[in-house]
């Protein structure tokens, strides 16, 4: 006996995508806080912002250098998609 999962659709409403922005800030800002609050040191906080800021820069990489300056075809669609990108690009 099989069970198929129904296909779960894209989110394409506009006022929801940007109500999972504001949940994605949000969760962002309270994490960082968090930590900051748990390690209130000058330290804590210049390793926290340079990761952020590193992680910003690899995900626009991954999203807009690929695309518009290395390989125009290609559209990612996500993480997993670049990924799965970067291995067959290794592997040919």
């Amino acid at each position: 006996m099989f069970y198929t999962v129904p296909r779960v659709r894209d989110l394409t409403h506009p006022k929801l995508l940007y109500f999972k922005a504001g949940l994605f800030l949000l969760s962002g800002v309270l994490a960082a806080a968090a930590l900051v609050l748990e390690h209130p040191e000058f330290r804590t906080i210049l390793l926290l912002s340079l990761a952020i800021w590193c992680f910003a820069r690899c995900y626009y990489f991954a999203f807009y250098v690929i695309q518009h300056y290395i390989d125009p075809s290609y559209r990612f669609s996500g993480l997993w998609s670049f990924l799965a990108y970067c291995w067959r690009r290794r592997s040919s």
